[in-house]
């Protein structure tokens, strides 16, 4: 019988889906590392290699407990991790979350994909921030939703614009995500900013999602509000975890944490309980550390107060990028990017993903392109604060020169 030869293609559920930051940028950065090339990488919020490592205890702790993290837990997750987090929460005076309404994942990212996969209906809509992490898009697409992006105003802070939120509403909007501290741009909410989004979830019947990831990593005298604080009568499903503040990235340890209206959401919850057996547990090693990392001493304080590195990193490259003619940067409140605009009268980009991709071939600095983000101009970029101030100074150096460079052939 003759054999049957055909092209194997990617499912059509990908058709639309984009991760912009693992692309064709990094993918670039990778031939040139393999040709011999050292990359200055400035385009991921992944603080171990540069030299933010996860706290002692944290360390010894998951030592000890590896001889009983042999087998599957709970598919919620272990008791005492759930435990903590609820206890965490209660302390930041939300009572409404207890144990059996926390979900333990791998990482903030496998909970946002189990979530929207457990919410939506093919063409239900989620209102995502513009600039947004992608992620929340992506995910929203392969879950069968439609991502209508509502902007956030760079003048103001980049504060989200309530009139055009509520214009991007339909019959089919499911959900609203909220990314507070926000990635790419680091604006902090205040609490007006929240009570006004909760109002138009409340009218209009919304879901509100959360991602809280950055809540501890916060500059001088911002102060981050816990969406699930706001109010009881609207379902609020807020994500967080260890990877940013507590310098664990590759441990997976992230969670998402119910509150409100459950009484109206008791089928939601069983489908996402049903997701959460399908695959089993998360990783039972790095559950054992969350109560650990709750409890214990907040390392992450002496890293955002004056003289701490994350805090410093931040002013030594805004100052910089601030310095370099036609580039405008909004000051973040907290998280770890910079998201500087360049003037298109002086720096006239057509393709921002190219203009990337060139500053990558002429300087070997890698960040990402605005347009990754799902913002839908081209003249914005993001870069991290995470390298030392010595790391950055140099980098930054070298955007001005290919700036400069850039300026002297378009002008």
């Amino acid at each position: 019988m003759p054999s049957t030869y055909r092209d194997i293609r990617q499912s059509s559920k990908l058709l639309n889906v984009r991760y912009d930051v693992r692309g064709p940028i990094l993918e670039e950065a990778q031939r040139l590392e393999a040709a011999g090339h050292r990359i200055m990488r400035l385009n991921i919020g992944n603080p171990a290699p540069f030299g933010f490592e996860a706290p002692t205890e944290i360390l010894k702790d998951m030592i000890s407990n590896l001889p009983e993290a042999q087998g599957y837990s709970d598919s919620k997750g272990i008791t005492s991790a759930r435990r903590a987090v609820s206890q965490y929460y209660e302390t930041e005076g939300i009572m409404d979350i207890r144990s059996d309404d926390v979900f333990i994942g791998n990482g903030v990212s496998e909970m946002i994909s189990m979530v929207l996969q457990a919410l939506l209906n093919d063409g239900d809509e989620v209102l995502i921030p513009s600039p947004d992490y992608p992620l929340w898009t992506g995910a929203t697409t392969l879950s069968g939703g439609n991502a209508v992006h509502y902007r956030c105003v760079e003048e103001d802070g980049w504060v989200p614009d309530l009139e055009h939120i509520v214009s991007q509403i339909s019959e089919r909007t499911k959900a609203i995500v909220i990314i507070n501290p926000n990635n790419p741009t680091g604006a902090v909410y205040s609490r007006e900013t929240l009570e006004s989004i909760f109002e138009v979830a409340r009218q209009h019947g919304l879901v509100v999602l959360s991602d809280e990831i950055y809540e501890k990593i916060l500059y001088e005298d911002a102060k981050h509000i816990h969406a699930a604080a706001i109010a009881d009568d609207v379902l609020v499903l807020t994500f967080s975890g260890l990877s940013k503040a507590y310098r664990v990235a590759g441990y997976r340890a992230g969670w998402v944490a119910v509150s409100g209206a459950k009484n109206r959401a008791t089928d939601f919850l069983e489908g996402l309980t049903l997701l959460a057996n399908m695959r089993m547990c998360s990783n039972v090693p790095a559950q054992h550390v969350i109560q650990t990392a709750l409890g214990g001493y907040q390392s992450i304080n002496d890293l955002i107060l004056p003289g701490g590195r994350l805090l410093e990193q931040r002013n030594v490259a805004m100052k910089l990028l601030r310095d370099i003619p036609g580039v405008t940067v909004q000051q973040p409140q907290g998280a770890l990017y910079l998201f500087p605009k360049l003037d298109p009268e002086i720096y006239p980009i057509e393709n921002d993903e190219s203009f990337v991709i060139e500053l990558l071939r002429q300087q070997r600095i890698l960040v990402s392109h605005g347009g990754a983000f799902n913002y839908p101009a081209t003249d914005h970029f993001r870069l991290v604060t995470l390298p030392s101030v010595r790391q950055l100074t140099k980098g930054i150096d070298r955007i001005a020169e290919f700036l400069a460079d850039y300026r002297s052939r378009y002008a």
